[in-house]
């Protein structure tokens, strides 16, 4: 068998290598989009094993509109219910309070990170989290309406590693 010309090659490699990065991008691009929202990177941290409850989080939720929206309820297979959470300082003592939405201002991310103000609680969870597990999670905004987003349980990153990642 005769050896292909070496343009046809290169012209070979560069387009599996082309397809290959396009492929790759699109395996870690995790956001989601529903009219001016975007959900940037869900993600839940792995539970005890024994564990009952765990938390889902984003790394922002993005309002690019004009007008105040609100995330108002949430849902999962994985979990019985879903609460909607804030952290608070109370009495010199962290804690959390379930809160009836989470408010999104205009033009305006919100963080919904691990070491921050607000996360969904999910009550009476399928099974433990695991490193690695993926799950659906249905989110219902005031004005949006509902969307359905993919989150992946993971090993929560410091805010230096988070501020260094990039998709």
């Amino acid at each position: 068998m005769q050896a292909l010309p070496r343009w046809i090659t290169a012209f070979f490699i560069a387009m599996a290598t082309f397809a290959a990065a396009g492929h790759s991008q699109k395996a870690h691009a995790h956001d989601f989009r529903i009219g001016d929202l975007v959900i940037d990177h869900p993600y839940a941290t792995p539970s005890q094993p024994e564990g009952t409850h765990g938390t889902a989080h984003f790394r922002s939720i993005r309002n690019r509109g004009r007008s105040m929206d609100r995330l108002v309820a949430a849902s999962t297979p994985a979990a019985a219910r879903v609460e909607l959470h804030e952290t608070i300082m109370e009495g010199g003592v962290m804690t959390t309070r379930e809160v009836e939405a989470i408010e999104l201002p205009a033009r305006q991310t919100i963080r919904l990170r691990h070491d921050g103000r607000f996360h969904l609680k999910l009550v009476d969870l399928e099974r433990p989290l695991a490193a690695g597990d993926r799950f659906d999670l249905s989110l219902r905004f005031e004005r949006a309406g509902e969307t359905k987003v993919r989150v992946w349980v993971q090993q929560p990153r410091t805010s230096k590693d988070h501020q260094e990642h990039r998709h």
